[in-house]
């Protein structure tokens, strides 16, 4: 009978992993610098090739406000490529840009604030990452 068990247990747990986990991080961004900007992508890159390898998938949110903001805006944004190639390979990775942040800089210069394609607006980005931790999220600070 002991040996029952230990099988049925050992045939849960090998469907159980076989099906793989779903790991979720929220990656924040919010200084205008281009070495943390492509450390931050370095990050979900390398993330998302270990847990595929590893037959789980990942769900990455990567939020940017204050000067971090740059890292998604059209024309200023050092790693526009990384980030429109990015988008295209992984799946399920998102990037949010913080709506405060936008109207600041829509408000300092006069001008419409013109984000990449592949961004989203959240209306806070700190209250966006205080969401997602509380949704379970890792968080990661590069």
């Amino acid at each position: 009978m002991k040996h029952l068990i230990t099988v049925a247990a050992m045939a849960l747990a090998t469907s159980a992993y076989a099906e793989g986990q779903t790991h979720h991080v929220a990656v924040h961004v919010n200084q205008n610098d281009p070495q943390t900007m492509n450390m931050a992508l370095n990050n979900v890159q390398n993330l998302t090739n270990y847990y595929k390898s590893q037959g789980d998938d990942v769900v990455v949110e990567v939020v940017t406000y204050g000067p971090g903001l740059h890292m998604l805006m059209e024309g200023k944004s050092p790693v526009a490529d990384r980030v429109a190639a990015m988008s295209l390979e992984i799946e399920n990775l998102t990037f949010a840009a913080c709506g405060n942040t936008i109207k600041g800089i829509e408000k300092k210069t006069g001008a419409p604030v013109t984000l990449l394609s592949e961004a989203m607006v959240t209306p806070s980005g700190v209250v966006r990452l205080i969401e997602l931790q509380e949704q379970g999220y890792a968080y990661v600070r590069p």
